[in-house]
């Protein structure tokens, strides 16, 4: 009786993890193969466009901000239609006076300086009062735009059941010495998820939080101690029945980091906001028959608790040894857990195996999970953040 309990935990759990990391991007792949092509309503550059606000929360962002200032100035969106709120966060570098020196000749732009630190969430939340946009577009002070970028986020929003448009995010600074390309990776698999959740539901769970669009009317503020707060963002516009829809055609430039150390440290953060979230949303998850329920839990809770359905995995396997076919299966999970560290070993030779770190990356994305949980449990005071060390 033991056994069968054992072997139906391990089976479940292997399921389940399964699903959300295979089947479910499968069965979105089909069904955008199968379903009628959702037809949106988009304003053309020829129409009368809304106005917009551009918010940008930026800390010690010295080393970029005068070239996001001046990708977005190089927009094919008419500027007297657009106006630049800079929310800079107790920064002690040169940031400021460099926003001051395009604020000088440049009338859409504002600079907005906070003397204590407030964190993203808390900048944000005070820059959305004064912006005069009906349009908000959030973004970061490393994330830059094309030519039609601004466009392309905001053309969705003359279809009124459309409450938010997430841009595409294009990786910059790849090197096989670090973790980028397996990270890099990731993110563009994610990115063709959530488009097809969108066009297939309406339902894209959580946009990019380096640059989004949404209307004013609907952005509810989250609350300030919460550390995802696109994830928040993203959720409240679902919750008042709008939908979430991502453009491929908004591209954005990030160079992502290659330290697994801050990518580490950051999906830890991220993690903690995710439970965060899961929390306040929780009710989202019923009934499961709904597509918002089935795209929120598919994609994003299982994986959340993922690292608790790995360790019942290896926990049930680990006593089922006494049948052949698991000895093999824990034969085979302790050679998966040996590559992390052949990896890391091969590193210090100087010898990267993209392969085999992309195993480093998985255990490293799941172990992070985990502490994120850990550190949530015992409680968040806080969304103060240090920018993640970048590629520049």
């Amino acid at each position: 009786m033991i056994s069968i309990i054992l072997q139906i935990v391990f089976w479940v759990s292997v399921a389940v993890m399964f699903h959300s990391y295979v089947l479910y991007p499968l069965l979105l792949w089909f069904l955008m193969r199968i379903a009628k092509k959702a037809v949106f309503e988009e304003y053309t550059p020829n129409d009368e466009l809304p106005f917009i606000s551009i918010l940008i929360a930026a800390h010690n962002e010295e080393t970029v901000i005068a070239k996001k200032i001046e990708s977005i100035n190089s927009t094919s969106y008419p500027l007297n239609k657009i106006e630049i709120i800079i929310g800079s966060d107790c920064s002690t570098d040169s940031t400021n006076s460099i926003i001051k020196s395009f604020e000088t000749n440049q009338s859409n732009l504002k600079l907005v300086e906070f003397y204590e630190r407030q964190g993203k969430i808390g900048v944000v939340n005070k820059l959305i009062d004064i912006a005069r946009g009906e349009i908000i577009i959030s973004t970061d002070a490393n994330v830059f735009f094309e030519e039609d970028t601004i466009f392309e986020l905001v053309k969705r929003m003359k279809d009124s059941s459309i409450g938010l448009v997430d841009s595409r995010m294009v990786n910059t600074g790849l090197n096989q010495s670090g973790i980028s390309i397996q990270e890099s990776t990731y993110i563009t698999h994610e990115v063709l998820v959530k488009y097809r959740e969108g066009v297939l539901w309406g339902t894209m769970i959580g946009p990019f939080g380096g640059c989004f669009a949404i209307r004013k009317e609907l952005f509810v503020k989250p609350p300030e101690n919460f550390l995802v707060d696109d994830f928040y963002i993203n959720m409240k516009v679902l919750e008042q029945g709008k939908k979430c829809l991502n453009n491929l055609e908004a591209r954005v430039y990030e160079d992502v980091s290659n330290e697994l150390s801050e990518e580490f440290r950051r999906k830890v953060r991220i993690a903690q906001g995710n439970f965060q979230n899961l929390k306040t949303f929780r009710k989202m998850l019923w009934p499961p028959t709904k597509p918002l329920a089935f795209a929120f839990m598919s994609h994003k809770v299982i994986r959340w608790i993922g690292p608790l359905f790995i360790i019942l995995a290896i926990i049930s396997v680990l006593f089922l040894q006494s049948i052949l076919f698991y000895r093999i299966v824990v034969l085979a999970i302790g050679v998966i857990i040996l590559i992390p560290f052949v990896d890391f070993l091969l590193k210090k030779l100087k010898v990267n195996l993209v392969l085999l770190r992309f195993v480093t990356h998985f255990f490293s994305m799941n172990i992070a999970l985990l502490v994120g949980l850990i550190k949530y449990l015992k409680g968040v005071n806080s969304n103060v953040w240090q920018p993640t060390q970048r590629n520049q």
